[in-house]
């Protein structure tokens, strides 16, 4: 099906109303990017990639951090992970959700 889908030169599944469906009317998306820098994003892989691998796992992910960056919607918040601990990263994407509002305060 997908490889239709790719055929037809769609880049991405039609999802009109579908979150709405699944989850009630009000429901909002917030697309959210993680970044880091290629000499970060190389020493990331260098610490779990063995042998021969790793040049390509470096190569790909350089085309993918690429793609992703001019692919993303305009409104997709990124958020830079260089050199950040998981806590504060973390403490940054639900800022960006607007999850930390009143209206989810615990016990609500």
């Amino acid at each position: 099906m997908w490889a239709n889908f790719a055929q037809l030169g769609h880049r991405l599944p039609e999802t009109t109303g579908m979150f709405e469906r699944a989850m009630g009317a009000g429901v909002g998306i917030v697309r959210v990017l993680l970044t880091a820098s290629d000499s970060t994003a190389g020493e990331r892989l260098a610490g779990r990639e063995l042998g021969s691998e790793l040049e390509h796992e470096l190569q790909a992910s350089l085309r993918k951090a690429r793609l992703l960056d001019q692919r993303a919607h305009a409104e997709t918040v990124r958020v830079v992970t260089d050199g950040r601990l998981v806590g504060d990263i973390a403490r940054e994407v639900v800022a960006a959700t607007g999850w930390t509002g009143p209206h989810f305060a615990a016990g609500s």
